[in-house]
C-alpha cells in the first residue's frame, strides 16, 4: 500500500544557533512549556525505549513526571518488561513527538531506580484508582482475560476500602541522567534543522552540533 506522505511540509517554525539555548535542559524546557501552552495532547507523553540481553530493543509509551537539571523522572511496575531489561542494561533512550509543532527532542542516558522514599512520597499523590490499579496489575505478565483483570480490580478495592494504600515493594520509578539531547524542528523539503548536545560525563560542558537533516 503506497502512503501519499511526500506532500507533507513542515513549516511550523525555525530552528537555529542563535535562539537554541546553551544548555539543552533550557531548550527542552523551553519546547514542553509551548507544547503544554498550544494544548498538544498529553505533552508528557514520551517513548521509552531499552535493549534487553541480546541487544533486542522495545519501546512503550510512559508519562514524565518530573524533570530538573540533573534527570528524567518516570514510575512503573519493577516486574515488567521494561524494568526488567533496564536491569541488565541501563541504557535507554526517551523521545518526545510533538508532531503538532513539527518537533521532536531526543534524549539518551543511563536509567538509575529512585530511592523508596522518592517512589512512597509520588504514590501517596496517585489517584485512588491508579493507586489500586498499580497492586493489581502484574505487568507484562499474560492474563486470561479482561474480565479476570477487572475481578481482582475489584477485590482489591473491596480489601482497601477505608484503607490508606501504600506503594506496593514490585512498584517504584527510574531517573533518567541524560549525556545526549537532539532537538529536531521541521523545515520545508525535509531541510530540518537538528542540532544535538553530548557530553562524556555529568562534570563535562556539553558540546554542541549542528546535524544534517
Amino acid at each position: 500500500m503506497s502512503l501519499e506522505t511526500d506532500r507533507r511540509e513542515y513549516r511550523y517554525a525555525g530552528l537555529d544557533v542563535d535562539s537554541l539555548a546553551k544548555d539543552p535542559h533550557a531548550q527542552f524546557k523551553s519546547w514542553l512549556d509551548e507544547a503544554i501552552e498550544r494544548g498538544i495532547s498529553d505533552p508528557t507523553a514520551m517513548c521509552l525505549s531499552t535493549c534487553a540481553v541480546g541487544a533486542r530493543p522495545s519501546q512503550r509509551i510512559v508519562l514524565l513526571k518530573s524533570y530538573d537539571k540533573s534527570g528524567f523522572v518516570f514510575y512503573t511496575n519493577l516486574e515488567s518488561r521494561k524494568a526488567r531489561e533496564i536491569q541488565s542494561n541501563a541504557r535507554v533512550s526517551l523521545l518526545f513527538p510533538w508532531l503538532k509543532l513539527d518537533r521532536q527532542v531526543i534524549i539518551e542516558g543511563e536509567a538509575i531506580a529512585l530511592s523508596r522514599d522518592e517512589v512512597e512520597n509520588y504514590f501517596v499523590k496517585r489517584p485512588e484508582g491508579s493507586k489500586i490499579a498499580a497492586w493489581v496489575s502484574r505487568q507484562s505478565m499474560p492474563i486470561e482475560s479482561r474480565a479476570q483483570l477487572e475481578d481482582s480490580y475489584n477485590r482489591m478495592s473491596h480489601r482497601f476500602a477505608g484503607e490508606e494504600i501504600l506503594a506496593p515493594d514490585f512498584w517504584g520509578g527510574y531517573k533518567v541522567y541524560p549525556d545526549f539531547f537532539e532537538f529536531w524542528q521541521g523545515r520545508e523539503n525535509r531541510l530540518h534543522d537538528r542540532f544535538s548536545f553530548s557530553r562524556d560525563n555529568p562534570s563535562s560542558a556539553w558540546v554542541m552540533n549542528r546535524l544534517s537533516p
